[in-house]
């Protein structure tokens, strides 16, 4: 089977030291390629998946979902589009390696090994696409390595930290809960499909089955194949997803690369909520197009049609040279709120606090939004649990009342 060692190609820089410190020598990355080409698309997926979560689009770019090593003639093989892909597991997931250290996870160190799988393949540049906390890796990819991105297309992301706080409402936080009660394939299948889908789509008839009840089979028979994430895996990439943040530094090197953006998001998105998508294309303008779609957090499996289309038209604008003005699709005029910013960010650059006050207030308001779901759900619970622990009384004994 295909791996690639990560950590080992480089010393670390005096720069990066500590950070770099944390990448282990016995790290492997299991990743697998499709089809032939010249044109090279890298595929880095979200948190707890594998790369298989990759199919729809690895079929919808080069026409198979049977990898290289699996067809006759080895790499190079399966019947191809003129398209080369690679899809991997993340550090925690799946074949690769699984660090027990938290510190051992961040999209910093994840896009590391998303280079370091680049070098191994042999891929000057290549077009980097990633899901959810994949997009969150691919944005680090394109900030550290700039010269090596042809295109760079972003499903269901968020700027991480807050930003990954679901919507704060009873149902999303009934699935948070079983999610983290999940111990076994069947209840995991369960969770999943509330979290990746909108409810619309499961409820959907396919042939005489509902389609809930299709991908249910589809889903345990998954689990049980690659196994249930560990707890140190989950708990490092979620650590990966909360400390994400791209900086201004960041968000400008990718503005100025050269390259161009296909944010891509599903609007009924539990998870990574569509207002925070749009705020980082925004961030991006004017070299990011925005493409919202109707669908859940896998809309790449929900509306995969639209989703490849969507891909298609990033790969043909960026081999065209298409400039920023004719690829974005978001308006010049920026909005009150981020006009707002940038004065306050010219305020902190003359020495003011205001900008720092004001994005603790933002997260402050986040958080005491959580709270007070949290606080209602208790109170809820808490009424019901009273009601049944209340006495009942029996008929004929009124001195039980008197005393």
């Amino acid at each position: 089977m295909p791996f690639c060692a990560v950590g080992t190609s480089q010393p670390p820089s005096p720069a990066g030291a500590a950070v770099d410190a944390h990448l282990n020598n016995d790290i492997n990355i299991f990743y697998t390629t499709y089809g032939a080409g010249p044109t090279k698309v890298l595929l880095i997926i979200g948190l707890a998946s594998t790369h298989d979560a990759w199919g729809p689009q690895i079929k919808g770019l080069t026409g198979t979902t049977v990898p290289n090593d699996d067809v006759d003639g080895g790499e190079e093989g399966g019947i191809g589009r003129g398209v080369h892909v690679c899809a991997f597991d993340n550090r925690g997931v799946g074949q690769s390696s699984v660090p027990v250290d938290k510190s051992q996870y961040s999209t910093r160190i994840m896009a590391k090994d998303a280079i370091a799988l680049l070098d191994h393949l042999g891929w000057k540049k290549a077009h980097i696409f990633g899901h959810s906390m994949g997009a969150m890796i691919a944005c680090k990819v394109a900030a550290m390595v700039p010269d090596r991105v042809l295109s760079l297309a972003l499903l269901n992301v968020t700027g991480g930290g807050f930003q990954c706080f679901p919507k704060l409402d009873r149902k999303t936080l009934s699935i948070a809960y079983r999610f983290l009660k999940a111990k076994t394939p069947e209840q995991r299948a369960a969770v999943d499909l509330d979290t990746h889908y909108s409810q619309e789509y499961l409820e959907e008839y396919v042939g005489t089955d509902k389609r809930r009840a299709v991908l249910y089979q589809q889903y345990v028979k998954g689990i049980s194949t690659t196994g249930m994430q560990s707890n140190c895996g989950f708990d490092g990439q979620l650590n990966a997803c909360w400390t994400h943040k791209m900086t201004e530094t960041e968000i400008g090197v990718i503005k100025s690369a050269g390259f161009l953006v296909s944010v891509i998001h599903g609007r009924h998105d539990i998870i990574a909520q569509l207002y925070y998508a749009k705020r980082l294309a925004e961030r991006l303008h004017p070299v990011a197009r925005m493409v919202d779609l109707h669908g859940g957090h896998l809309v790449s499996h929900e509306r995969s049609d639209e989703v490849n289309q969507a891909l298609f038209d990033l790969i043909k604008a960026s081999e065209m040279k298409m400039s920023p003005h004719e690829w974005t699709n978001l308006p010049k005029i920026e909005s009150w709120w981020k006009e707002k910013r940038v004065l306050i960010r010219t305020n902190i650059q003359l020495g003011s606090s205001v900008y720092f006050k004001c994005c603790m207030l933002e997260k402050l308001q986040l958080c005491l939004l959580f709270l007070l779901s949290l606080i209602v759900l208790v109170f809820k619970h808490g009424r019901k649990l009273l009601r049944s622990l209340k006495p009942v009384r029996a008929g004929g004994s009124p001195s039980y009342i008197e005393n």
